[in-house]
């Protein structure tokens, strides 16, 4: 049973200075004083008899159980907010729309377990998804004509300006059609005798396969076709000798089937963080924060791991 001494102020208060990491911040923030804030979060740790936070002038720490505290302390809110917005949808007969883009990497693989978490969270939302290259996302973000992006980190100067946060990490591979010839004798270099379907300029991912390849003295491949488009590369790559070089979550389902063969090449150089891109400037609506625990609990329960 909820112990009655706890009060919605002292969630509030709790999940407001993890997000800044400080107290003077998130007092700002609720439009208190630091002393009021410091207060109500001491209350709140005699109440649940731990400490859950680490003062110092850096600023403040979770301790282990207010990491356990912060995940609940979240989902509470947004179930509260949910809740508020749904009085409101409803007295306005209207569905509350959210525009998400999503990479390649993260439309075939993480998507379809996400939508299906946020209907239940989110019944009445209305959900847009769009796909595409980093940079048309980014674009699209920045514009306003979406509200949120999901995939990977792109180059410093494509990022400035938005907030990232990472959900999972990931690697690209190189996948061929099954009894390919290069599944006899796996070579890095040899993959340069077939046609390549290689990522293009602007693709999240380009920069660090041609990290991986210097690195491995391999030089361009000659006879190659430059796409991020998946309903091809899949089409292609089990009808021909290509060798495919996409992130795995494109492919990840393919693999798991045997329509696809991941060919043994280490690719660990182009490891990187896959996560929720938006703009700071813009505030968090509450079905994002409900599609983002989403995302959280469907990679929770495996996806994207």
């Amino acid at each position: 049973m909820i112990d009655r001494r706890i009060k919605f102020r002292h969630i509030q208060c709790f999940v407001e200075i993890a997000r800044e990491g400080s107290l003077k911040t998130a007092a700002a923030k609720l439009f208190l004083t630091q002393p009021a804030m410091s207060k109500t979060l001491k209350e709140l740790e005699e109440i649940t008899g731990t400490t859950l936070m680490r003062r110092s002038r850096a600023g403040v720490e979770l301790t282990k159980p207010g990491e356990v505290f912060l995940h609940f302390a979240r989902m509470s809110l947004a179930s509260l907010q949910q809740g508020l917005d749904g009085i409101e949808t409803e007295g306005r007969r209207q569905r509350e729309t959210l525009s998400v883009g999503a990479l390649p990497s993260v439309a075939a693989y993480l998507m379809p377990g996400a939508v299906s978490e946020f209907s239940r969270l989110a019944p009445h939302a209305l959900l847009r998804i769009q796909d595409g290259p980093h940079g048309y996302l980014i674009e699209r973000l920045r514009l306003g004509a979406l509200d949120l992006v999901i995939g990977r980190m792109g180059p410093p100067e494509t990022m400035q300006g938005l907030s990232f946060t990472q959900l999972y990490q990931e690697q690209v591979v190189f996948v061929v059609r099954p009894g390919h010839p290069l599944l006899a004798a796996p070579d890095l270099a040899r993959v340069a005798d077939w046609p390549v379907i290689y990522p293009p300029p602007g693709a999240a991912i380009r920069p660090l396969v041609e990290q991986m390849l210097i690195a491995n003295g391999i030089g361009e491949f000659p006879n190659r076709l430059e796409t991020v488009s998946g309903a091809f590369g899949r089409v292609h790559a089990r009808r021909s000798d290509a060798v495919w070089i996409i992130s795995r979550g494109v492919v990840a389902n393919e693999i798991a089937e045997g329509r696809l063969v991941a060919l043994p090449f280490g690719t660990e150089l182009t490891r990187g963080p896959v996560g929720l891109m938006t703009r700071p400037d813009r505030p968090e609506s509450a079905v994002a924060q409900l599609f983002a625990l989403a995302l959280r609990n469907v990679i929770g329960a495996g996806a994207g791991a």
